[in-house]
């Protein structure tokens, strides 16, 4: 029970509503009984003072540019463990010991393969056909293939296996689906190699030339999954959680976040972040036009990957990656005047006090795009790489509201009707 409270003055009368603190001060005042007590609903567009839950995964300050998961700083996972040690804590709430961690990734070896029939799914989507579109119906397929985790009286108790199994095979499906689009043969994956290897070893190798895996590629392509864990209640996050509670298996409640994160306005900034560089190389490298344009508030045009609607002082994320990047570049030797447009962009943009004044800094989105380029990944396949990365949290958050029985409820969002009153219907022969 809260011992504080907020009073709300409604109409001459006055309410009581519990006030909590988290755990870091932060307020929120609990209404949930408002519509109950007052015959009103709150009108909140787009949910942005709302809070759906209370959660124990994700912290996050955008003023002080700080991210935690399960109470550790992001910049310490991301230098020191692999993605598979964060994906087991942010799925059970702490760092797993070496014994754990062997088991979870011997469970998810086991289930790295998917079954041979949905591999001829992939034979009949049109050769452009999206990759989150493949992505999201193979992830919904996956409940007809392996049902049984799925309708277990207690699916918690079920966790570990089915988490592994998407895990894995999501890597898998992504891996496929690329070499299907390309008219390669498949590359399966192996025991002998790590999660990060595995997917750089499906994606790129070829029976006529073998793919060589460099550290530094694997350390941020880790790197890179880490920092698109989890991100607290975001559009695909709130997704997955309102899916799921309605009932539904884990893999419809994955697959709705899969389509949700595919918005260009969700999972598409890296994507646009190349679109953005290759529109610069084609008209010249004019950047100052481009500068222009996007200090002009009459335009439309904005630089895509500078600033974040939830950081406002700094993406801790970026900073990470920014020092991964350029060792990444290095280590792979690439030539790509696309990389040369986005080194002189960035440092036009650190250097004018335009961007710096109102901290429109480069991004986790725009290193990212550069870092996914130079690896060889495609620029459509980037939100799937977005995707494989978030998986972890959008299955904690999940467990996290399977699991809360004392709050689980279907999602039931209210509206504020504003359209016609009740009206006299007219028959079809008198209406004008």
């Amino acid at each position: 029970m809260s011992d504080k409270f907020a009073q709300l003055i409604l109409e001459g009368k006055t309410y009581t509503f519990p006030v909590y603190e988290g755990s870091y001060g932060e307020k929120a005042i609990d209404i949930s009984t408002l519509l109950k007590q007052t015959g009103h609903i709150t009108l909140d567009r787009g949910y942005v003072n709302t809070g759906s839950c209370t959660s124990d995964i994700t912290y996050l300050d955008g003023k002080a540019g700080v991210l935690d998961y399960r109470g550790y700083a992001i910049e310490e996972l991301a230098e020191n463990c692999s993605f598979v040690e964060v994906a087991y804590l942010l799925l059970h709430g702490d760092l797993p010991n070496e014994q754990e961690l062997m088991e979870y990734r011997d469970l998810m070896s086991q289930y790295a393969l998917i079954h041979e029939d949905m591999i001829h799914f992939f034979d009949h989507f049109p050769p452009n056909a999206e990759p989150m579109s493949i992505l999201s119906t193979m992830v919904n397929s996956l409940h007809n293939f392996y049902p049984e985790l799925t309708t277990h009286p207690d699916p918690t108790e079920t966790f570990d296996s089915i988490t592994a199994r998407l895990l894995s095979k999501v890597r898998t499906i992504a891996a496929f689906s690329y070499k299907k689009s390309k008219g390669h043969p498949l590359i399966y994956p192996r025991y002998d190699l790590n999660y990060c290897e595995n997917f750089l070893n499906m994606m790129f190798d070829t029976p006529t030339r073998p793919y060589k895996i460099l550290p530094e590629v694997v350390s941020t392509l880790n790197k890179l999954l880490i920092l698109h864990a989890d991100h607290e209640q975001n559009c695909s996050t709130s997704t997955v959680r309102l899916v799921g509670s309605a009932g539904v298996s884990l893999y419809a409640s994955i697959a709705s976040g899969i389509n949700a994160l595919w918005g260009p306005l969700h999972g598409g900034a890296a994507q646009e972040v190349v679109e953005m560089l290759e529109g610069i190389y084609a008209d010249d490298k004019d950047f100052e036009k481009y500068i222009r344009k996007a200090k002009d508030h009459s335009d439309p045009y904005r630089l895509s990957g500078f600033g974040h609607r939830v950081y406002k002082t700094f993406d801790p994320r970026a900073q990470i990656i920014k020092k991964s990047c350029d060792e990444t570049l290095a280590a792979l030797n690439v030539s790509d005047p696309l990389l040369d447009v986005a080194k002189e962009l960035a440092e036009r943009v650190r250097n004018d006090d335009y961007f710096v004044s109102r901290n429109l800094y480069p991004n986790v989105d725009f290193y990212s795009g550069i870092i996914y380029r130079a690896m060889g990944i495609p620029t459509n396949m980037f939100t799937v790489m977005f995707a494989l990365g978030r998986l972890p949290g959008w299955l904690a958050h999940w467990r996290e509201m399977i699991g809360n029985k004392e709050s689980r409820r279907i999602g039931r969002p209210r509206q504020l009707y504003i359209g016609p009153t009740r009206r006299r219907f007219i028959p079809l022969g008198e209406r004008k």
